[in-house]
């Protein structure tokens, strides 16, 4: 079963996330003002889920040109990523996982499930 992309209302406007083909939610975005926002917000995560990943976990490491996924732990110790377009504003970020295999995992999830994610709209039903 195919990823997908869900958009539905939130309490300032809309936002989106991208589910897997087992259910689970892979990746989420901010809040927009607009229906409209969201799905060009879609549209940039799928352009840049090709993007290189920037692990900043690791002591020293290189900071690439965005687009790129950013893996850092978050204030709990979590493994965390977030997505980001070329004029780096964060498009997507995911979970806390406790592995860092498991948010590479997560990362190679949405590589794999974003580019041919159908669209559904939950705002119209």
């Amino acid at each position: 079963m195919a990823g997908k992309f869900i958009i539905d209302k939130a309490k300032n406007g809309f936002k989106f996330n991208l589910v897997a083909g087992n259910g689970e939610i892979i990746a989420t975005s901010e809040v927009y003002e607009s229906k409209a926002g969201a799905e060009n917000g879609i549209e940039s995560v799928r352009k840049n889920s090709v993007a290189e990943i920037e692990d900043q976990t690791l002591e020293g490491y290189k900071t690439i040109a965005n687009p790129k996924f950013e893996i850092y732990k978050d204030k709990a110790g979590e493994f965390r990523y977030r997505l980001k377009a070329s004029n780096g504003e964060i498009i997507a970020s995911g979970e806390g996982y406790t592995t860092k295999q498991s948010v590479k995992n997560g990362i190679e999830s949405i590589k794999n499930n974003a580019p041919e994610a159908q669209i559904v709209d939950k705002t119209v039903e």
